[in-house]
This record gives C-alpha cells, structure tokens and sequence, in this order.
C-alpha cells in the first residue's frame, strides 16, 4: 500500500469542476496580471483572516521579505527568529541586509522559546519574526508583550499555518504584518508558487503593494526601489476556490491528527504532537518525535513499506554553511538541535483515510 506524504491529484479529483472552471474563466478573460481574482481574493482573504488588507506576492519567501522590508527593516538591523525552520525566514531577512539573532525553541511546540528573547534583545533590535512551525501558533501574547516594551515590529511566518488560530485570532492577524505562502503543499496550495503580506497598517501595505511591482503605484512610475513579485491571476483564481473548502480541509486535518495521536500515544519511543493552551492547530504537518536515536531507521522502515514521511528540518540553521559567519556553533540552541535529530513529519491531508492512518502507525508500532 504506498501512502504519498499529501496527495494532491485527490484534493483536486475533489474540487474538479470548480477549479476547471475558474482556470477557463481566466484564460477566456484574458487577463493574467494584477486582474480581478487577484483583487477579489486579496478581498476575500482579508475577510477570511480577520484584517484590513492582503497583497497577493509571487511567494512566501517574497511576502517575508517584503513584509520585514515594509516595516522599516534596513542594512545592519538585527531580528529575532528561530533557528528551527525552513531557510526562507532567515534568508528574508539578511535579504534586508539585517542580521537574523537566533533563540531557541521550545521542546513542546518547536516555536520561537517567547521566555528566551528578551535576552537576546539589543539597541540594534528592530523586529521579532516567529514562525508558526508545523501549523502551530507561536506563544504571541508574550511576544507581542515585548514587542510594546521595546518598540519592536513584529513579523509572522505564516508559512505552515493557514487557518491557524491563537485564541480567536488567526495566525497573521496578530503582529504588524502576516506572512503567507501558497505553495502546492500547503494547507491553502496553488498550482504554483505564490505569497501574501497581510496587515492591519495601510502604509505597510501601500509600501509591500509598490514592491511587488517594481516600486511604483502606476506603471513606469516608480516610487521606490521594487521588484517583480505579483501573484497572478490563475492562482489567485485557483486559491479562491481552495479558500471555500479550507475550513472543512482544516477540520479534517484536526481529525486526522487527533486519529493519529490517540494510536501512537502509548507507543514507547515516539512523541505525539502537542497542542498548546488556546490555540488551534492547523496541522498543516503531522510531526512526532522518535527517541533513542531511531529516527532515521524509522524512516527508512516506513519507506520500504511504501510510506512517504519528512524530516522538517534535518539542519538549523545556525548550523548551515551560509550563516557560519555569524559564529554560531555546535551547542547553542540544544532544542533545536535535539529536534533535527528526532522530528519526522507523517503522512497528512483531508482525503486520507483512516484505514490508511492505521496502516501507518502499525508499520511504526512493529518497528519500536
């Protein structure tokens, strides 16, 4: 039985007709750029999240970078994330010309350790950039605490987080600025690449809208210095459609993941997900924890039985060859560290089945 680890020829089966027909109507159209699904979807997922505006970008990585650029981020400035995520985040930063100040994650939820930032904090602090690891919120409430005491921006990683919620706000809503991506895997996934800078600031948004399209609000008049980054109209009109199914899609995912913890639970040597207070998690990974050095084995039993798994991420980033000139080293950030040697992402989308989950966590449960 092959288990993919997100099967999206079955989520696509399952909307067919309505993403057949959003595809033709921009093609019939004929318009692909900064059109009316742009507009009516950056419209929609304001709503959807609880803001006052959305600037669809051509990628998560984009929305980042023009998210920190947008909030003042200059050369030489220092903001504070993770170490324990995708390289994007930090890549966004120095991108600025900032430095990226790594604080060590939490064991539980892999998040920024909120506890841990205010020592890292320095007159060159211009901005905290958590990141809302597997669909799991970050510890806000004590990051926008400091965020008010030092004067700090604050920018979310929205990247795996889509339809999260920190008490009854969504992921995005709850810093100066939300990054989202809508790459193919993700919770909320084009059929390509794609991004958005959300916020409740006009003047962020007017800033990251002129980045997108090279600095200037009409065409060959440029404000600023810019970029190419637009969202186009076939994914926009893609997401549209994906955006009506997502609340069923995160709810299925929550069932999933609930199926999974209550059958792994008792399994010596393996770490179900955890769920912090007041929070939702958007499980947009299904992530445990595999002890005793076993991890890699398990991986490698799952695949030859035909099941798909991730390591996310096998490397922090303090550790990685291009940020060695920030002269981190080897003992640093222990969690994170522990983490990379432990964490393995399962199988996870709504359209699997539970006979299949089962499967799953037999295969783990012979294995330990």
């Amino acid at each position: 039985m092959k288990i993919p680890l997100v099967d999206l020829n079955a989520q696509y089966n399952s909307i067919k007709a309505e993403i057949d027909e959003a595809i033709r109507r921009v093609v019939e159209c004929g318009e692909f750029i900064l059109g009316n699904e742009v507009k009516a979807f950056e419209v929609e997922m304001a709503e959807y999240l609880g803001v006052k505006h959305a600037v669809g970008v051509a990628s998560g990585t984009d929305a980042l970078r023009f998210a920190l650029i947008a909030c003042g981020i200059k050369p030489g400035d220092e903001v504070i994330t993770t170490p324990f995520t995708f390289i994007a985040t930090a890549e966004a930063i120095t991108q600025c010309g900032a430095v990226p100040v790594f604080v060590d994650i939490e064991p539980r939820t892999y998040n920024i350790d909120a506890d841990k930032i205010e020592a890292k904090i320095t007159q060159k602090t211009k901005a905290i950039l958590p990141v809302h690891l597997y669909g799991q919120p970050a510890n806000m409430l004590k990051i926008m605490e400091l965020s008010r005491k030092y004067n700090l921006k604050v920018i979310e990683d929205c990247a795996q987080a889509m339809g999260a919620l920190y008490v009854d706000a969504h992921v995005g809503s709850l810093g100066d600025a939300g990054a989202f991506s809508f790459f193919p895997s993700k919770m909320l996934g084009a059929y390509g690449d794609g991004g958005m800078v959300v916020t409740n600031d006009s003047k962020i948004a007017e800033k990251v809208a002129m980045l997108r399209n090279h600095g200037g609000k009409n065409k060959y008049c440029s404000i600023v210095s810019g970029f190419n980054s637009r969202l186009d109209e076939i994914q926009a009109a893609v997401l549209r459609v994906k955006l009506g199914h997502l609340d069923a899609w995160r709810n299925l995912r929550q069932q999933k993941a609930t199926l999974y913890s209550d059958l792994l639970e008792d399994i010596k040597g393996i770490t179900v997900p955890y769920c912090a207070r007041d929070t939702y998690h958007a499980f947009n990974y299904y992530t445990i924890r595999v002890a005793n050095g076993k991890r890699d084995e398990l991986r490698q039993h799952l695949n030859d039985k035909g099941i798909a798994t991730a390591v996310y991420y096998p490397l922090s980033l303090h550790l990685q060859k291009v940020y060695e000139t920030l002269g981190y080293k080897l003992g640093d950030f222990p969690e994170s560290e522990k983490a990379q040697e432990e964490v393995l992402s399962l199988p996870i989308y709504p359209e699997l089945e539970d006979g299949k989950i089962k499967r799953v966590v037999q295969v783990i449960q012979d294995f330990m």
